[in-house]
C-alpha cells in the first residue's frame, strides 16, 4: 500500500498543478477587496447559444479558513463546471491573518465573525448579482458546493434558519437551494475538534476561550438539522486531511435529526481529488451535482 502522507502530497500538487482560470466577471458584495465574487458563464457549447437559463453552481473553497488559500485554487475545478455546462459563482470571503508564533508567524484559522458575516453577506447577494452579470444563471436552480473547509460553509449557509434566535445571519425560512454538494467537508466540528483536523484550525475559528460552547451552536453544521434541503456529501476513504469519520459523524447526526444525508465514499481517493479535473473523483462530484441541480 501507498504511504498515506506521499499519496496525499502527490494528489495535492495534482490539483494545484493546473492553471488559474479567469472568471468572465467579477462582481463585488461589499466594500473589502475579499468581498468578491467571479462568474463563469457555461461553457459547453449549447445550441441555443445560451439563450436557455441553466443551473447556478455557487462554489465556496476551502483551506481551513486561512488566509493563504484563496479562491485561486479553485478556479480550475470552476472551469470544470463550467465545461459541463453549469453557470458557477465563485465567492471570496475573509480568512484568517498571521498571527505570532514561536518560529514565526502562522495563519490563523477564519475570522469570527468577519467569514460567517462575509459567506451570508455573498449568498444574500447573489441572486441580484447573478441577474445582473450573469444572465444565463437560473436563480431557481442553485445548487451549493464547497471544499473541505468550504464544504463546512456550505453546509452552514443551508442552515442559516435554524440558527438560534437573534443570530444576525438567521433566516425567516429555508434558502431557495436545490441541494448541497459538500466535498470532503469540516462538517461536524466536535469531531473535527477531536481528531485535531487542518492543525485545530476549528479551535483557531471558533477561539478557545470561553465563547467556544456559543460559538459551536452557531457554526455547527452537525447541530443545525434537519435543513429541508436535499444534501450530499462526498468524500474520499483515504482521506488524511479531514478522516472520513468527520462525515459520518455529520451523517449520524442527520440520521438522528430524521434527515439522512447522501453520503458517497470513494475508495482509494484522498482529500484533493474532488477537485481535480484531472481526477476521476472530480466527475463524480460533477455528476452529484448534475442530479440535484437538473
Amino acid at each position: 500500500m501507498p504511504d498515506p502522507a506521499a499519496r496525499d502530497a502527490a494528489e495535492e500538487a495534482s490539483a494545484f498543478s493546473h492553471p488559474a482560470v479567469a472568471p468572465d466577471v467579477t462582481a463585488a458584495y461589499g466594500a473589502h477587496p475579499d468581498q468578491v465574487v467571479d462568474f463563469y458563464a457555461p461553457r459547453d457549447g449549447r445550441a441555443d447559444g445560451g439563450r436557455e437559463r441553466v443551473p447556478l453552481v455557487v462554489a465556496l473553497h476551502g483551506g481551513a479558513w486561512r488566509g493563504p488559500y484563496d479562491r485561486a485554487h479553485l478556479t480550475p475545478f470552476v472551469d470544470f463546471l463550467a465545461r459541463r455546462g453549469f453557470a458557477v459563482a465563485n465567492v471570496e470571503y475573509r480568512r484568517g491573518g498571521p498571527i505570532p508564533r514561536q518560529g514565526g508567524a502562522a495563519p490563523v484559522a477564519g475570522r469570527w465573525p468577519e467569514t460567517f458575516d462575509d459567506v451570508a453577506a455573498a449568498l444574500d447577494a447573489l441572486p441580484e448579482l447573478a441577474a445582473a452579470h450573469l444572465p444565463q444563471a437560473d436563480p431557481r436552480r442553485i445548487v451549493l458546493t464547497g471544499h473541505s473547509a468550504g464544504g463546512h460553509l456550505a453546509l452552514w449557509a443551508a442552515a442559516r434558519h435554524l440558527l438560534p434566535a437573534g443570530s444576525p445571519w438567521r433566516l425567516p425560512s429555508a434558502p431557495g437551494l436545490r441541494g448541497v454538494v459538500a466535498l470532503a467537508p469540516i462538517a461536524d466540528l466536535t469531531s473535527a475538534v477531536e481528531l485535531g483536523v487542518c492543525g485545530g484550525a476549528v479551535r483557531e475559528l471558533l477561539g478557545a476561550g470561553p465563547e467556544f460552547a456559543e460559538r459551536m451552536a452557531s457554526a455547527d453544521p452537525s447541530a443545525l438539522l434537519p435543513t429541508g434541503i436535499a444534501t450530499t456529501v462526498v468524500h474520499g476513504r483515504d482521506d488524511i486531511v479531514v478522516p472520513p469519520a468527520v462525515a459520518e459523524a455529520f451523517g449520524d447526526a442527520a440520521a438522528k435529526a430524521g434527515e439522512p444525508a447522501g453520503l458517497t465514499f470513494l475508495e482509494e481517493v484522498g482529500h484533493f481529488p474532488l477537485i481535480d479535473p484531472a481526477a476521476d473523483a472530480c466527475a463524480v462530484v460533477a455528476e452529484e451535482i448534475a442530479q440535484l441541480a437538473w
